[in-house]
């Protein structure tokens, strides 16, 4: 089980820095939306939820005697301030935050996913409900990204149209 459990928490520190990439994203793109309002509803919707996800990964790692990582979340949080510089530099930034945005939901629900699987094996079965609840939270999103694909591919296209005429 201490093998299970060391896994379990390298997991949830990952988790947490991941969670704080999500957020330096989010609040970056978020700034740049105001042409597709839903989207950037959407964004500041799931923005709230990633800062309680936060608080729950804070929450688990305390109940095991530990801390998140400084220096993971240092690193994820310039990577993801870079990662939106670099989608706003281009002529498609919707588009491009919405792929990334599509495979970084999916990320985190694999990364929950696991964290689930451990929780029995590394006696932690008191994190199942906080980390549930950040899963369906990921799913959601990520449902939701995968369901406005096509709108959102459109509505960048009525934008250029309007921009070039």
């Amino acid at each position: 089980m201490s093998k299970a459990r060391d896994i379990f928490i390298l997991g949830l520190r990952n988790a947490h820095a991941m969670e704080i990439q999500a957020r330096e994203l989010m609040e970056r793109q978020s700034e740049r939306m105001d042409d597709y309002p839903e989207v950037k509803a959407r964004l500041q919707t799931h923005l709230l939820e990633t800062k309680e996800q936060l608080k729950r990964l804070e929450q688990c790692l305390s109940a095991c005697g530990e801390s998140s990582s400084t220096v993971k979340d240092t690193t994820q949080s310039v990577m993801g301030n870079l990662m939106a510089m670099g989608h706003a530099m281009s002529g498609d930034e919707i588009l491009k935050n919405t792929f990334a945005n599509n495979a970084f939901e999916n990320f985190e629900i694999a990364a929950y996913k696991s964290l689930l699987a451990l929780c029995r094996i590394a006696g932690v079965e008191e994190a199942r409900g906080p980390l549930e609840k950040s899963l369906q939270e990921e799913e959601r999103m990520a449902d939701w990204i995968d369901a406005n694909v096509e709108k959102v591919t459109m509505a960048f296209v009525e934008h250029e149209q309007r921009q070039a005429a």
